[in-house]
């Protein structure tokens, strides 16, 4: 057991030696398996950075809120032809599936305008034209779980009178009101003078802009006097806990219903929940990390030739070496070591190289994207390692085996 203690660490020692007499042809060997380890440490800083904003996402737009529009939701081609002339969804469609889905605690309609550009949001000389307005229904704050820094929500009351109030959100409070309190005040939106009376905590944001802070929300009645012309609604429903499968399903049927789908008609409506949008996130991340791994494994496989061409080369050049060691009483398996834990440790140097590397990469995507926090789990850094060490072992196998089989009369001979 010693005995093969102190051959490991001999031949650790020469594969230490033999790196430090060849940096620089070491470093370029390497360096394929050093970026390939790069960016498998980038990757999974990447995907576990994505997997936290999908669970927070998941919390803040509500585990039992089920999203209704006309149109598919998440990625798409667009919408077919089919898809325009479906009929708009109504506000009396939102008060029917309150009334008649046991398993929908509320329900809410939501106007807003996404054809045309927003219309401008204007205080005094300060102007956004990126606002999001929409007209909401009163309890659209409970279902969006939405949190006030000042002021109220505007009320059934307020909806029923037309009164032109607002609540608006927190990139609006920054840009309009930098230096004042916005309660009381007055902006203009399509010409009319609407009073905030509320503003939104700011809401996290994501590693893509969802524009959540950027809301402008008026009673339904109210933006509905603004812009007549407008009818297509989205919908929000909220089921009762444990339920969401049977309220979407409650849903589609009252939906089909309705809007009068025949049996072999697809649904003219689209549902979706957070845990719809979560699988179209990871099927995207999936797609990225693949596509990812792959460029890292062309990076190991690159670095992996490398090293076996390097270790050939060594071969070639310590024949005279190898021959010596034999003619002493060295074991073919002791040959074969020693140069397998040449190749392991030129490619576990590379690999650490790349580690330390993928943390910085990690640290710099944390100052350049403060929404996405990405850290480097431990799975990543064993991968890693073992990666690193697996390209060595596998690419230095036939070097190593070539070294063994050399005949130790002729490895003497050689010049």
């Amino acid at each position: 057991m010693r005995s093969s203690s102190k051959n490991v660490k001999e031949n650790l020692d020469l594969a230490l030696d033999t790196l430090r007499a060849h940096k620089f042809r070491s470093l370029l060997t390497v360096l394929g398996v050093l970026m390939g380890v790069a960016t498998i440490i980038l990757v999974a800083s990447i995907l576990a950075g994505l997997e936290s904003q999908i669970r927070s996402m998941a919390t803040q737009f509500g585990t039992r809120t089920i999203y209704i529009a006309k149109f598919p939701m998440g990625p798409s081609n667009g919408p077919t032809p089919e898809m325009r002339r479906r009929r708009p969804l109504t506000y009396a469609d939102a008060i029917a599936l309150r009334r008649e889905c046991p398993d929908v605690q509320d329900t809410a309609a939501e106007l807003i305008d996404f054809d045309d550009p927003p219309p401008l949001v204007k205080y005094q000389a300060k102007q956004m034209l990126d606002a999001n307005v929409a007209g909401e229904m009163p309890n659209v704050f409970g279902l969006l779980d939405i949190s006030f820094s000042e002021g109220r929500a505007f009320t059934a009351i307020d909806a029923w009178h037309r009164r032109k109030v607002a609540v608006i959100g927190a990139d609006v409070v920054a840009r309009l009101f930098p230096h004042e309190d916005p309660i009381g005040k007055y902006i203009v939106i399509g010409g009319n003078s609407i009073q905030v009376i509320g503003t939104i905590a700011k809401r996290k944001e994501f590693f893509v802009d969802t524009g959540d802070n950027r809301w402008v929300f008026m009673p339904y009645q109210t933006y509905h006097e603004i812009y007549p012309a407008l009818r297509d609604n989205f919908l929000l429903a909220e089921a009762y806990p444990g339920k969401v499968d049977e309220a979407i399903d409650e849903i589609t049927g009252v939906l089909r219903r309705l809007r009068q789908d025949k049996p072999w008609q697809p649904n003219s409506f689209d549902t979706a929940t957070a845990q719809s949008f979560i699988r179209q996130f990871n099927a995207m991340i999936a797609t990225l990390a693949v596509t990812l791994i792959v460029i890292a494994s062309i990076g190991l496989l690159i670095g992996g030739i490398g090293v076996m061409n390097i270790m050939l080369v060594s071969v070639t050049e310590r024949t005279r070496e190898i021959g010596v060691r034999k003619a002493i009483g060295a074991r073919r398996s002791d040959i074969a070591w020693q140069f397998l834990l040449e190749a392991a440790t030129l490619t576990s140097a590379g690999g650490i190289v790349g580690i330390i590397i993928g943390y910085g990469g990690a640290f710099l995507l944390k100052l350049l994207f403060p929404s996405l926090p990405a850290t480097v789990p431990v799975w990543a850094v064993v991968i890693a390692v073992v990666v690193s060490v697996s390209v060595g072992l596998f690419f230095g196998l036939w070097p190593a085996t070539k070294a063994a089989r050399l005949d130790p009369i002729e490895a003497l001979r050689y010049e």
